[in-house]
């Protein structure tokens, strides 16, 4: 037995028997186009693969066991490859070391506009106010609210209000529509959600402000990014634009803004950067409302946060500082000398050295 193979046949036939109407099947060359599946000859079309196998033939002859010949290649084009467009991609580049926090800052000369100046050279300073008695601070009336953030609970006056108290001890921060604590970052942007957020640490609950938080401003402050610069944005109204200072190093920013009618009341920003800025370019402008601070990146990219999280930084290096340790460089010879005491001849004719001597009656020699 023969297999044929002419197209839509593929029967097993004896070629005693083979005569010009054994054969049923398709002389055209199948198509596929928009789903449909069919034969040119007798442009019969079906959507089910399954169909399109059991069309009948629309020929008779006689089977054949010739494979038909398989469709050429088409031939490469020469010019083609010639003209081909090859994609190079730049290397990827490293990226910059990063410089030590305590690098020494550099003070920004903020932009002030001149109606600025004017307002707030009116304002009068308010000298502070005479603190109060002991007496009268420690008196705490019923239904005090704790001073602790995101704690609600109120003083009674019973042995409750020595309990545990569970607050945020960081600050809230708004940013492109999410409202979040500094101290454990659960987001979200629903403002009672964020009110109702429970307090990631544990400790005692606080009725009286502290000293120090009465000269202390809260002021609130955004940032956004281009693909060149960080601007942040530090939310506040009549602070001294000349008591007021703006300073960054590649890696850090701190802004100290002072306000004379709440008794030089002060903010005070102090963050490590995400990444490397260009500290020659950075610039300042102080509004009546606001301050921006534009700090251009020093290498490309997108930051994912602002800064990193610190509970406190080190102190950074001032010019004085480092001009100390210049003269320290050039001047490497001081005053006072060191010796080793062992490097004088012995005194005692058992060759005692004074070093000795020292330890053994340390209220001096006789």
């Amino acid at each position: 037995m023969l297999r044929c193979y002419n197209k839509g046949c593929g029967q097993l036939y004896d070629e005693a028997t083979n005569n010009n109407e054994s054969c049923r099947h398709h002389p055209g060359e199948p198509f596929f186009h928009d789903a449909y599946k069919g034969w040119s000859c007798c442009n019969k079309k079906s959507v089910d693969f399954t169909e399109f196998l059991n069309i009948k033939g629309c020929t008779l002859s006689t089977h054949s066991n010739i494979k038909p010949p398989e469709p050429e290649k088409p031939a490469k084009d020469k010019e083609a490859d010639i003209n081909e467009v090859i994609e190079v991609r730049a290397p990827i580049r490293e990226g910059l070391p990063r410089p030590p926090i305590d690098t020494k800052l550099t003070v920004l000369q903020p932009t002030v506009p001149a109606a600025v100046k004017e307002t707030i050279d009116a304002v009068k300073i308010k000298q502070p106010s005479a603190t109060t008695s002991s007496d009268d601070s420690s008196v705490l009336s019923v239904g005090t609210t704790c001073k602790n953030s995101g704690c609600t609970y109120t003083y009674t006056g019973t042995s409750s209000d020595y309990g545990e108290c569970n607050y945020h001890p960081g600050v809230p921060i708004f940013h492109e529509g999410m409202k979040f604590w500094s101290c454990c970052q659960k987001r979200t942007s629903d403002f009672a959600q964020f009110m109702a957020q429970k307090g990631c640490v544990y400790g005692q609950h606080k009725w009286v402000n502290d000293n120090e938080d009465k000269k202390v401003v809260q002021c609130r402050h955004d940032w956004h990014q281009t693909a060149t610069n960080v601007v942040v944005t530090i939310y506040a109204k009549k602070y001294h634009y000349a008591q007021s200072i703006v300073e960054v190093n590649p890696i850090r920013l701190h802004v100290n803004l002072v306000f004379p009618e709440q008794e030089n009341a002060q903010f005070n920003l102090d963050l490590e950067l995400r990444g490397i800025i260009d500290v020659d370019k950075a610039s300042a402008h102080m509004y009546g409302t606001k301050i921006e601070i534009t700090l251009p990146k020093k290498e490309p990219g997108s930051w994912t946060k602002l800064n990193f999280p610190r509970d406190s930084l080190p102190a950074a290096q001032k010019s004085s500082d480092v001009n100390s340790k210049e003269l320290e460089k050039n001047n490497p010879e001081s005053d006072e000398e060191f010796f080793d005491l062992d490097d004088i001849e012995s005194v005692a004719t058992h060759g005692i050295k004074l070093s000795e001597m020292s330890l053994q009656n340390p209220n001096g020699l006789d």
